[in-house]
């Protein structure tokens, strides 16, 4: 099967009706260039509004695809941006796809021909170049972004605060229809009222979204931006003493009201008939239940099954029971330290191999690009150096794991050894990350309980 060349034209969304950019222009002059060159058959390759700061582009991914099959002789584009503003992405484009497929590559604007050395030398210098370019655009936004917030406009587009439009004109927030249920939400949890039960009243799909609104200091004319705050030009929904006044509450109930993530199990018990999450409900004075999502309305976006049934369970006969349970345990625990220092050695090896590798693959880089011709004996090796480092990395990573995982056994056998002692002195935060490292999760179906783990355990 003929080969063709592939005319790759990329325009982002910003550079769209830029001279010399635009997508009619770019195919002229390239087919131009085609002609010139006497290169008969070409298909065009098409991304109208992609960022070059990554290869995720349609086209560009058919272009990739296809050279693999070895259906293109050429990619051709105007300006080496075009194909990409990564060093590393362009890099990878032409030594792992379009050089190993015999693909050659060639930027119109800059004259480049990865046919020859030459080319091929320039490549490396201008992909930098490309790079370096994409890294100041970013900087000068950043600053030009920080320059417009100190003038006290909105950062533009983005995630817009509840109960405000953006107005692209003036650059700055307006208060919308529901400033009014902002206003109304602070007022409410002055009252007293919490945070869920707002959610209730005001109809709001999350328990969350009603702090999230409570914090924000843009509700006071305040934009917050890198971490600094600065004066906004929008109109404040509420005044800084209602906002003060809201904090205040905030910081004292979560001093004298433990919250429901205090609570040890919190997230790790699940309802083993519809399978959503199961959370602590206060219950009479005498505790807190847990209670199968489902069975409580104030989460609507957490209910799995309306006509769930699944038992109520005492909260501190679950978490009784589950110490009951992890003092009986014990980890599968043999030869750990030998195992450990035989993985560190290997290590060692094994880094002494992919640096060996490494060298040697740098220095084949070198000699191709100091060839005329695309050498296959060359081209072989390059790829089997690669399979080689890709394989030492696996190994290294895998081992790497080991001794990690084996280290935090050790922990967990430590800490198990001695729990009858010292859970009552551990703190609650100190016990909640102890379960997490050791369940993963605590399914109660009718009256019966399961625990899986996260570590190989077995009974004593």
């Amino acid at each position: 099967m003929a080969k063709h060349a592939a005319i790759y034209i990329r325009v982002s969304t910003d550079a769209q009706y830029e001279e010399g950019y635009s997508v009619d222009a770019q195919k002229e002059m390239l087919e131009a260039f085609c002609v010139s060159k006497g290169i008969k058959k070409y298909k065009f390759y098409i991304d109208g509004g992609f960022t070059g700061s990554n290869i995720e582009r349609p086209e560009l991914q058919k272009i990739i695809d296809e050279a693999k099959q070895n259906k293109i002789s050429h990619v051709i584009v105007y300006k080496l941006d075009r194909l990409s503003r990564s060093q590393k992405d362009t890099l990878y484009l032409i030594e792992d796809v379009f050089n190993p497929h015999k693909v050659d590559f060639i930027s119109m604007q800059e004259s480049m021909d990865t046919s020859t050395p030459l080319g091929r030398l320039m490549l490396g210098i201008l992909s930098a170049f490309a790079q370096l370019e994409r890294e100041n655009i970013r900087e000068r936004t950043r600053m030009g972004m920080t320059e417009r917030v100190k003038e006290g406009y909105w950062m533009g587009g983005g995630r817009i605060p509840f109960g405000y439009d953006y107005d692209a004109e003036q650059g700055i927030l307006v208060p919308n229809k529901d400033a009014d249920r902002v206003r109304k939400i602070y007022e409410l949890y002055i009252k007293g009222h919490s945070a869920n039960r707002i959610a209730e009243m005001l109809d709001l799909k999350y328990e969350k979204l009603v702090t999230q609104i409570l914090t924000r200091k843009s509700n006071i004319g305040v934009i917050i931006y890198n971490g600094e705050e600065y004066q906004g030009k929008h109109e404040p929904i509420i005044s800084a003493e209602i906002y003060e006044e809201a904090m205040r509450c905030m910081k004292e109930r979560s001093v004298t009201r433990p919250s429901e993530t205090e609570h040890l199990l919190t997230g790790l018990v699940m309802c083993g008939k519809c399978g959503a999450k199961m959370r602590y409900c206060k219950w009479g004075k005498t505790g807190y239940k847990l209670v199968c999502y489902s069975q409580h309305a104030s989460q609507k976006h957490l209910i799995r099954d309306a006509e769930c049934s699944n038992v109520k369970v005492w909260a501190t006969d679950l978490e009784n029971l589950l110490h009951n349970e992890l003092i009986s345990l014990d980890i599968k625990f043999d030869e750990i330290t030998n195992s450990k220092l035989t993985n560190k050695s290997l290590i060692d090896i094994l880094t002494e191999q992919h640096l060996e590798h490494s060298n040697k693959l740098k220095k084949l880089y070198t000699l191709y690009s100091s060839t005329d011709d695309n050498d296959e004996f060359l081209i072989s090796s390059i790829n089997e150096e690669k399979k080689e480092i890709n394989k030492l990395q696996l190994q290294l990573d895998a081992e790497n794991e080991k001794i990690q995982s084996e280290t935090k056994l050790s922990e967990l056998k430590l800490t198990l050894s001695t729990l009858s002692d010292t859970w009552e002195h551990m703190p609650q935060r100190e016990r909640k990350v102890f379960l997490r490292e050791c369940i993963n999760r605590i399914i109660i179906l009718d009256n019966k309980i399961h625990i899986e783990y996260r570590i190989d355990v077995k009974n004593q």
